[in-house]
């Protein structure tokens, strides 16, 4: 599995019956309780926001993302929550006296048109604000406070949210209103939020793919709210709040969204054996860039005399990602092992262009050829890397997509790189000495005849100091080798 990051393309918290914009504000406060708190905004808020969605969809366009292969990508919205870090934070109070909430479910509400889900898409702009309150000082203004559009009554200079605040929590619209009550939003997701220190982590597969697909369209972006049950509790003696890091944040918090797809490639051209489910692969270049074939080839095998083997003929394809193309092969067996085969992929044509069939090669292996029975257990092995697509300490540009190939060799033996390795790695970033925090969890690392790679896009990825840790699945031990390669990730000026 791979994942992108798509980011925030606007956002902002709307306070209840305030003109206040906290839109460039790097927390995002949701909050509830009394309302007579001079430390802290009155009654409740609500969170906003859009995606900028333009370069996953340009991926999925070109194929580099795909669910060809029948894996369905999935897309989880992550932002990280304020007091992950310190329990001592939990069941405390802010500098603004807001006790820190806890037990809660926030939900994830799309942003509903001007009569809920008819009528006209309500645009918004995130505004420039960032204090919650107008600090006056003598002869000066606080320029950190706005109250220019968006806010609880505005979505521009121009045009206000048919109704305050988005929706109506008590349900009491009627008429053409009714659509934006809170029973009629279209919910996308809830959460809940057992100590209040839990990062959001809501699931906008199905969300998301509508809208890519085409078949969810007027979408002006989503919210984050409390349950009305609970922004309408009153006699509440304090004022509670939870907080995210916000898209203005100065950290490496930065909220965004998650698509994990899987393109991952294990070729058994080399290890092909009797009877198993084996995978071949195509892979297509022109000028040494991977591009796309106008159609889903198909493939013959025949055997060492030229003749097509029965069962094995016309068989069907799919694609792995950009210019990659998968064929399983089930169940192929011989009276006598090992034995050269041939897989002739046809049906080739690229932009309009067709192309002759192509032969490829690959060696039936015995079906035990891949066992060790014996009388001795076999030893865990140690392992060395190399890599080559990033060196080690590189400043590599935000701009970049890095094909990482791995040599893999086993420590104390022989220098041939070894090609059959259950290897995975993990990219993650480092906060202060013992804090790691994760950017891609573990991942097969792709498995092709002349060795093994993994592919990094550094176009989605926050310029800091980035590290690889590698896996090896051995006799029943997972070694992890730590900081086998770290490299810094810059911003193109």
């Amino acid at each position: 599995m791979s994942i992108y990051r798509s980011y925030f393309d606007k956002s902002n918290t709307l306070i209840q019956n305030s003109y206040t914009n906290t839109g460039r504000n790097p927390i995002v406060e949701l909050f509830y309780g009394r309302v007579d708190n001079l430390n802290a905004p009155t009654g409740f808020s609500r969170y906003i926001f859009d995606l900028d969605l333009t370069d996953l969809q340009s991926r999925i366009s070109d194929k580099i993302i795909t669910s060809g292969c029948g894996t369905n990508f999935t897309h989880t919205l992550r932002m990280t929550n304020t007091s992950y870090f310190d329990e001592n934070l939990l069941n405390s109070t802010t500098s603004q006296g807001r006790r820190r909430a806890t037990s809660f479910d926030l939900v994830l509400f799309r942003i509903p048109k001007t009569l809920g889900n008819s009528g006209v898409p309500q645009n918004w702009d995130s505004g420039v604000g960032y204090d919650y309150y107008d600090y006056q000082v003598t002869n000066l203004n606080d320029r950190s406070y706005s109250q220019r559009p968006s806010n609880w009554f505005e979505t521009t200079t121009i045009s206000g949210w048919s109704v305050n605040g988005i929706y109506d929590n008590t349900n009491s619209k009627t008429g053409s209103l009714s659509g934006l009550n809170y029973s009629a939003l279209t919910i996308v997701a809830t959460q809940h939020f057992e100590f209040g220190n839990e990062d959001i982590e809501f699931n906008m597969t199905n969300e998301i793919n509508k809208i890519l697909n085409g078949t969810l369209t007027g979408v002006t972006g989503w919210g984050i709210a409390f349950y009305p049950n609970v922004e309408n509790i009153s006699g509440l003696t304090e004022n509670y709040s939870v907080g995210f890091f916000s898209p203005h944040t100065q950290t490496f918090y930065e909220p965004f969204l998650e698509t994990n797809y899987n393109d991952l490639i294990i070729d058994d051209r080399n290890k092909f054996y009797s009877g198993n489910n084996n995978e071949l692969y195509l892979y297509v270049y022109e000028n040494g860039n991977a591009v796309n074939l106008d159609n889903l080839p198909t493939v013959d095998i025949f055997n060492l005399n030229g003749v097509a083997v029965s069962g094995f003929t016309g068989l069907s394809t799919c694609q792995v990602t950009k210019g990659v193309y998968k064929c399983s092969i089930n169940n192929l067996t011989a009276s006598t092992t090992p034995c050269l085969y041939y897989d002739v992929w046809k049906g080739l044509s690229v932009s309009s262009t067709s192309i002759s069939n192509v032969t490829l090669e690959f060696a039936l292996l015995a079906k035990n050829g891949n066992f060790q029975i014996g009388s001795v257990t076999q030893q865990p092995k140690i392992y060395g890397f190399e890599f080559n697509g990033i060196r080690q300490n590189e400043k590599v540009l935000n701009t970049d997509i890095r094909k990482v190939n791995v040599i893999i060799k086993q420590a104390y033996s022989t220098n041939t790189p070894l090609t059959t390795v259950e290897a995975y790695y993990r990219i993650y970033v480092r906060e202060g000495a013992s804090t790691e925090v994760q950017v891609q969890d573990w991942t097969r690392v792709n498995e092709v005849p002349d060795g093994f790679y993994f592919i990094f896009d550094t176009t989605d990825k926050i310029p800091n100091e980035y590290f690889v840790d590698i896996k090896v699945v051995s006799d029943r031990n997972v070694d992890t080798y730590k900081r086998e390669l770290q490299f810094q990730i810059v911003n193109k000026k």
